[in-house]
């Protein structure tokens, strides 16, 4: 199964020697890591640390697409700054609108417990068995994630089509404020 595997660290140096010793050995037991990227908050905003892609990317159509780069583009992008915040059900409630879940998407997730100056490790994994990633990163003081890649496509999408909705309502403003 593709997910979309987070792991939060409070400790910039466990989060980089935690991707550091992922990318040593991508494939593993059944468990393949496509891509991985280490982001940080910084004065509210999340900003890409670090990048790891795999040989093996091309020949997996799932994560084709820029999948992680979307992700991350939204988490550090306006409505990921919005979702840290006080709006932090907006996205999960436009994506969970027929599935009535009380859990929260990846992006808020992300965007409500990274703290200033926290890292997290955002990977595409491929996983026979989820216990071979959580073994692998059971050594560091980590929290981790996951979702299933397709559902997280189809949130990044949704995630897009809001902001893009956002920008254009707050472009009507702006020319109605003017206009005045």
């Amino acid at each position: 199964m593709n997910n979309i595997v987070g792991a939060m660290f409070a400790q910039e140096t466990e989060a980089r020697e935690a991707m550091a010793a992922l990318a040593k050995t991508p494939s593993i037991n059944g468990t393949t890591i496509y891509q991985m990227s280490l982001v940080k908050r910084v004065n509210g905003e999340l900003k890409l640390c670090d990048n790891f892609t795999s040989e093996q990317l091309k020949s997996n159509e799932t994560v084709k697409g820029g999948l992680l780069g979307g992700l991350i583009g939204i988490l550090g992008g306006p409505l990921g700054v919005l979702l840290g915040g006080a709006a932090g059900g907006l996205l999960g409630n436009a994506v969970d609108a027929d599935n009535k879940s009380d859990s929260k998407t990846l992006i808020e997730q992300a965007a409500q417990k990274l703290e200033e100056g926290d890292m997290a490790l955002i990977a595409v994994v491929e996983e026979a068995k989820e216990e071979i990633l959580d073994h692998m990163l059971v050594k560091y003081n980590t929290v981790v994630i996951r979702y299933d890649a397709e559902v997280i496509a189809k949130e990044v999408e949704t995630a897009k089509k809001v902001q893009e909705e956002m920008v254009a309502q707050a472009r009507e403003k702006l020319r109605a404020a003017e206009k005045k």
